[in-house]
């Protein structure tokens, strides 16, 4: 949901078309809710660097799929980076 909603607001245009605007409102809602969830089993700093990151990721990889938007190695390099790092948190947050 977090990735619906930030790639929806292209399709707002500002919050001046109804429909898609509605859709965002619902994903974020839908996206807070599913944050809810996650931190009740891992700490909240961690759940929100994994939340942030996945529209990070998200928002970057569909901008080039849906928007024909330039993605060059560089940054792919960097988002990758920052793959690694919400394993590495994941998996050193639920480790015991």
């Amino acid at each position: 949901m977090e990735v619906a909603w930030a790639i929806g607001l292209k399709f707002t245009h500002g919050f001046t078309r109804p429909w898609p605007s509605v859709l965002v409102g619902c994903a974020i809602a839908a996206s807070m809710f599913f944050l809810g969830l996650a931190v009740r089993t891992i700490p909240i700093g961690v759940g929100y660097a994994i939340w942030v990151s996945i529209g990070i990721v998200g928002a970057a990889v569909s901008g080039p799929l849906l928007f024909g938007q330039p993605l060059r190695p560089l940054p792919i390099l960097f988002l990758a980076l920052l793959v690694v790092s919400i394993v590495g948190l994941k998996v050193t947050a639920t480790a015991r």
